[in-house]
């Protein structure tokens, strides 16, 4: 029997994909679960459909992340530091302040975008990674100056 599942399900796919299961697993378990629905002509045509709105969608969001990678490059980040003697930072230049940067800026990013291996502990140019969506990230250029 072929279902059509409904939930991604870990040992056999992903939702919206037609797998074969034996007609007792199907029957007595992944249909009362609402988990999968059977595989009838009807069922077929809407995950077709299905598939092809969320294809659009996910061009559409890749399209709209694209462009404001663009946007953040073109964006010039100082941030403004104590330092002590000897232009020590007191303290670091994370990734919550990268962010908090850009949101001030009008972007959308979060803490967990921004790709920072280590924070920041010296004065300088950093070039930062902004992961913003599946294969697209901008690289953003972070200035690092004492405060006056």
């Amino acid at each position: 029997m072929e279902v059509v599942l409904i939930k991604d399900y870990e040992g056999l796919g992903k939702s919206m994909d037609v797998v074969p299961v034996k007609d007792g697993y199907a029957r007595n378990f992944l249909l009362p679960q609402g988990i999968a629905v059977p595989a009838t002509e009807g069922n077929r045509k809407k995950v077709a459909e299905a598939k092809r709105l969320a294809e659009k969608r996910e061009v559409v969001k890749q399209g709209g992340a694209k462009d404001l990678a663009v946007k953040i490059e073109q964006t010039p980040c100082t941030i403004p530091v104590k330092v002590g003697e000897e232009d020590k930072i007191y303290g670091s230049v994370s990734a919550q302040e990268i962010a908090e940067f850009l949101k001030k800026e009008g972007f959308d990013v979060e803490k967990r975008h921004v790709d920072l291996a280590e924070p920041i502990k010296q004065l300088g140019v950093y070039t930062v990674k902004i992961n913003l969506y599946k294969n697209v990230s901008a690289n953003l250029k972070v200035w690092v100056v004492k405060e006056e």
